[in-house]
């Protein structure tokens, strides 16, 4: 098959390495071009596979855009939807990692360039697969939103949820899920033998992402979203208290029954753990029943890798999709 030329913008922030090891060891695809604007002129040294490639990399201006048959934008939000207006103008597809085109923009007030669509397909396919094999853009979700929705999806579409309730979800993630700029709160001595909570009082710019996608399914409960720093490098744990219309007998199997066919969804009658999960593109995914409350209740858990499904590896199974190829393709499972 002929190899597919893509581009990464913004290849020296986690998901963008991420995203050219993914792809130096894609069987269809290859690297035409990897930016950082701080960083142009050096080279990144990423895994792909079992062979380590060194990328130079070049500043945006620099790359050559109508070289690429897609591109991946993992610019910064507010910054990228710019860069995915100069892409398209180039004759490309692109993969927005940013917030700035997902349901509810992140929140952002950013102007989107007239040749972007204002809705465009939301790229996670194990809900929404629909639309994405033919679009030009997709706006891939953000990492806590991948596991939560995941994970709430089946019960929310079967009206097991409590219409009037409170979803309660506290969720945990790696470190690199805040990004590779340099921030006080991130250095090791701050990390360390440490477990915080940050982002309180529902506040978190995921939020308007999950509430959309979640009405987009028929939820109309409210959703309290409380995210934790974990001393780790990667990986997300949430944890999702759902009160419920109705008991249901076999919850598992009603996640079983939802993904029966999806290759990155792995249901588990054991609680899942993040070593289950890193450098895997894949939620894994379970339901407890909960003893002991007045009203039926689940709680659910869901862990995925934050910069493989969360981020680089959920890009790449949507640039499969719009390119035409085997949806699993090149991902690590």
């Amino acid at each position: 098959m002929h190899s597919i030329p893509v581009g990464v913008l913004g290849a020296s922030g986690y998901a963008g390495r991420e995203l050219c090891g993914l792809i130096t060891a894609h069987p269809h695809c290859h690297l035409a071009f990897a930016t950082a604007n701080e960083r142009r002129g050096q080279t990144l040294r990423v895994r792909g596979g079992d062979r380590v490639h060194d990328i130079l990399m070049v500043g945006h201006e620099e790359a050559p855009l109508d070289a690429a048959a897609l591109v991946f934008s993992a610019l910064p939000h507010g910054a990228s939807v710019d860069w995915v207006g100069r892409v398209l103008a180039a004759g490309a597809k692109v993969v927005d990692l940013s917030s700035d085109l997902r349901p509810g923009r992140g929140g952002s007030t950013h102007p989107v360039p007239d040749n972007v669509p204002e809705q465009v397909p939301y790229g996670l396919p194990e809900l929404f697969r629909e639309g994405i094999g033919h679009a030009s853009v997709v706006a891939n979700p953000g990492c806590y939103p991948t596991s939560i929705l995941v994970a709430l999806a089946p019960f929310v579409k079967a009206g097991l949820v409590a219409p009037d309730g409170l979803v309660s979800v506290a969720a945990a993630s790696g470190v690199s899920g805040a990004g590779a700029s340099p921030k006080p709160e991130l250095l090791f001595a701050e990390v360390t033998e440490n477990f915080r909570a940050y982002g309180a009082g529902n506040a978190h710019r995921h939020l308007p992402e999950m509430t959309a996608s979640l009405q987009r399914l028929g939820g109309t409960f409210d959703l309290l979203f409380t995210p934790h720093l974990l001393p780790v490098d990667r990986g997300i744990l949430s944890t999702i208290t759902v009160p419920l219309t109705e008991a249901v007998a076999d919850p598992v199997g009603v996640l079983r029954a939802a993904y029966a066919h999806e290759p990155f969804v792995e249901v588990t009658d054991a609680l899942p753990a993040l070593a289950d999960v890193v450098h895997r593109n894949v939620v894994r995914v379970t339901a407890v029943t909960v003893r002991h409350v007045r009203r039926p209740t689940l709680t659910l858990f869901a862990a995925i890798d934050n910069l493989v499904k969360g981020a680089a590896g959920q890009a790449v199974q949507n640039a499969n999709l719009m390119l035409g190829l085997d949806e699993t393709a090149g991902l690590p499972r």
